[in-house]
């Protein structure tokens, strides 16, 4: 037999199976297969005993016409064999080269393509908010990303949290070497608390270095959406952002994330991954909480309300500009900056793990049957595509889309990985949780946030809030209707704040509108947002900098501030960023998120 497997533009960025009986077309319909759309794939053996044949199947995940994604599974045939073992260890050679392309791993071009060039699966620890996302963050969980990451042969635990701050309380106590990442799966807020509890950790300076992802599973996904970015795929909500996010996991890859230490009016101090938001924004999230059953839309609806009773807010913001120019959102602004240096002072010595409390709601390594394509017969006399390289390889035997019982059973591409670490002691329990992780609840008090972290790097950049702020500080002081202070690049799924913001930049990206705007032209603004051109319209009372900490004093008795959109106590604030203290789960970059 026949056929090849190319790459796109020397890059690895595609499969392009072809059809070679009875005749090669040149670019089958539906031949290319990027790699950006394959979690994974695994060998198959047939469950009939005289049938000698392999079979090795690749998981999909294509858009269609319309947008949306759905699974599919192509199954392919190696047969070219008299004996199985002989037929086996093609199918293997087979899905070892396709998931070391999906890993970014070199091919050995001078030995032979074996299992043993996968490393060991990646432990992850999954945190579920079972309420976030209207409620469906459990089922979305897993109708799609359990069996994603199972298909991709990723090794996991799962816990869902059942308060709040339940998350931060286990992140203190977890053995952290038994993990290679972990992952919310649900809005901004739960990764909010896995932060801040590897931080509240005696042994934060390794902690938090433990590499951190989310799956978009809430009604806010900021974070999502700059990952959803990072890795080149189009803007997406819902489902689509979620499965995009998935994929993106399942391939592997991490980047350095920026972390903005804030430190409030009471003294004590919290890590933000995203945002500090006063006036407009903040009002928008806390006020739209009531709506929180609408999803996404709360914050849509929470707009509409905001535009009808705008208001200002006098008040003072400071900051230190960037020592380096960052790409400016628009040629048309020249901000003021200045030059700072920025290092960071040595941690504490690790110290002991600290105590924990008990985990519940734990799966470990669920046994996720995944339903396998329903196979041709052998002897099918229709003509079938090959994929093959390096001169022969299986045979294409079906399409698959997700029904059907086929007659093959799962045959291990690598031997069983040792059992998944459990999650301390964590018995599964039955029942619902009887209180959401993320509810209408007051908001959080000083204390639920948690007083004077004893972890995290020292603020070198900050005199103590109420003194006078150090030479080559920036002052603006007047009416205003919002600031902003964001890390990366996305305020919502859908709002590119900061478009020219990567996630390791070592940057504040400082935005705040005056008094004075109509509220069309506010409108206009966060319509602009929605493609990240906002910077473009020419607004005045639009302003932006670039810098490396801030200071912000309301002047106005009665707010709102929060923090990556958690409420926080009203008052004077500031923070600083620290390059490059935590991890970020990303996938690989697609061409949007290269680096220019």
């Amino acid at each position: 037999m026949n056929g090849h497997l190319e790459a796109e533009e020397q890059q690895d960025q595609a499969l392009h199976i072809q059809r070679l009986r009875p005749k090669p077309e040149a670019r089958p319909r539906g031949g290319l297969v990027p790699l950006a759309e394959v979690s994974g794939c695994c060998t198959l053996r047939s469950r009939n005993p005289s049938d000698t044949a392999a079979y090795f199947c690749i998981y999909t995940y294509p858009q269609g016409r319309r947008g949306g994604r759905r699974r599919a599974a192509r199954t392919f045939r190696a047969d070219g064999a008299a004996a199985y073992e002989e037929n086996r260890a093609e199918a293997q050679r087979w899905a070892t080269a396709l998931m070391c392309l999906l890993r970014g791993l070199p091919l050995p071009g001078d030995r032979e393509i074996t299992p043993e060039l996968l490393p060991r699966p990646p432990r992850l620890l999954l945190l579920v908010n079972p309420y976030g996302g209207r409620g469906l963050a459990w089922q979305w969980c897993k109708n799609h990303v359990l069996p994603m990451i199972s298909e991709a042969g990723l090794s996991f635990n799962l816990i869902q949290t059942e308060r709040q701050n339940h998350a931060r309380e286990l992140v203190q106590g977890l053995s952290l070497s038994e993990w290679d990442g972990i992952v919310t799966v649900s809005g901004d807020g739960l990764l909010f608390e896995v932060l801040n509890g590897l931080l509240d950790r005696p042994d934060w300076e390794e902690a938090v270095k433990t590499p951190v992802g989310i799956l978009p599973c809430g009604s806010g996904n900021a974070l999502a959406g700059a990952v959803n970015q990072h890795g080149g795929f189009e803007p997406a909500l819902g489902v689509d952002l979620l499965l995009n996010c998935s994929l993106l996991l399942c391939r592997g890859g991490s980047r350095p994330l920026d972390l903005l230490s804030v430190t409030l009016a009471s003294g004590s101090r919290c890590f933000s991954f995203l945002s500090v938001a006063w006036g407009f924004v903040s009002d928008v999230d806390i006020q739209s909480e009531r709506f929180r059953a609408l999803g996404s839309a709360r914050f849509t609806l929470g707009t509409v309300l905001g535009l009808a009773t705008l208001h200002t807010y006098r008040g003072r913001l400071s900051y230190l500009p960037a020592a380096v120019e960052p790409a400016s959102p628009t040629p048309a602004h020249g901000l003021p900056r200045a030059k700072s240096e920025l290092t960071l002072a040595p941690a504490p010595a690790p110290a002991p793990p600290v105590a924990h409390s008990p985990l519940h709601r734990s799966v470990s390594d669920l046994p996720l049957p995944l339903p396998q394509p329903a196979l041709a017969s052998p002897g099918s006399p229709e003509p079938l595509p090959i994929l093959s390289l390096n001169g022969g390889g299986p045979e294409l035997v079906g399409d698959w889309g997700g029904a059907g019982d086929a007659p093959l059973s799962p045959d291990p591409l690598l031997p069983s990985p040792p059992s998944s670490p459990k999650a301390l002691l964590s018995p599964i329990t039955e029942g619902v949780p009887e209180m959401p992780a993320s509810s209408g609840l007051p908001p959080p008090t000083p204390d639920a946030l948690g007083a004077i972290s004893p972890g995290g790097p020292p603020d070198h950049l900050l005199p103590p809030l109420g003194t006078p702020l150090p030479p080559g500080w920036v002052t603006l002081e007047g009416d205003f209707v919002l600031m902003l202070a964001i890390s990366p690049s996305h305020l919502g799924a859908d709002l590119v704040a900061a478009p020219h913001a990567r996630f390791d930049d070592g940057l504040l990206h400082l935005c705040w509108v005056r008094g004075g705007i109509s509220r069309a032209a506010l409108l206009r603004l966060f319509l602009a947002m929605e493609r990240g051109s906002h910077f473009s319209l020419g607004c005045p009372q639009l302003g932006y900098a670039a810098a490396r900490a801030f200071r912000l004093e309301p002047l106005t008795p009665r707010g709102v501030l929060t923090v990556d959109g958690e409420q926080v106590e009203y008052g004077p604030l500031q923070a600083q960023v620290h390059p490059g203290l935590g991890t970020l789960l990303t996938g690989p970059p697609g061409r949007a998120g290269q680096e220019p």
